[in-house]
């Protein structure tokens, strides 16, 4: 079923965001106080108009209560960000989702109209510190700031044993969610399940738990 979305702010964030979901067939209103910057997010948009964000009356026209998620994509200019977010909760909108740059630009936006927060270029650097700055880790996905989806190679210690012999719940605080091997997905393995070298895990866990496992 195809959802309303409101996308504020059509730069680079905004307009990859407004494309994604216009892609997958819902609708999508884009806004923006440059004209080129609207005129540049119209073939991805249902629709899209030039205005303010901060300017209470250009959103109460908007009717942003009708929409079911506003995306407050500002990157540029925290002010104009933290007022958008908190004009478009006052305005009656049901769900604010906004982006920002630092922790205290999240912590500002959470206290004033954000319903979840995202870092982009936080997010990003973090995901590919990860994967390429640490051995045996080939991708990463952040759930919290604790718990994070990890795929994995076996470790060179845990192929031929099972995941029983190796109680790797118990002892590296880990759930194994899901083994490939040969183009092959078994999810939830069973416990007699024996590792080999040419498999990659996908786990729930910790960074500590996942350094545990690498050591």
């Amino acid at each position: 079923m195809a959802r309303s979305f409101l996308v504020v702010g059509l730069g680079r964030f905004g307009k990859h965001m407004a494309k994604s979901l216009t892609r997958q067939g819902n609708e999508v209103m884009g806004i923006d106080i440059s004209e080129d910057r609207v005129n540049s997010a119209l073939k991805y948009v249902t629709d899209a108009q030039i205005g303010d964000a901060s300017d209470p009356q250009f959103i109460e026209e908007l009717g942003v209560n009708n929409y079911d998620v506003c995306i407050v994509a500002i990157g540029d200019n925290f002010q104009s960000s933290l007022e958008a977010t908190c004009l478009i909760k006052e305005m009656g909108a049901k769900f604010v989702f906004a982006r920002a740059n630092r922790d205290i630009h999240k912590k500002f936006l959470l206290n004033n109209g954000a319903d979840e927060v995202i870092y982009t270029e936080r997010d990003v650097a973090e995901r590919f510190a990860m994967k390429f700055g640490s051995e045996g880790i080939k991708d990463y996905f952040k759930l919290s700031d604790e718990y994070a989806i990890y795929e994995i190679s076996v470790p060179e210690s845990w192929v031929g044993k099972t995941i029983k012999e190796k109680n790797v719940r118990q002892k590296f605080g880990i759930n194994i969610l899901t083994i490939k091997y040969d183009d092959i997905f078994d999810a939830l393995p069973s416990p007699d399940h024996v590792f080999t070298a040419t498999e990659v895990l996908l786990v729930l866990g910790t960074k500590e738990s996942i350094r545990k496992i690498r050591k």
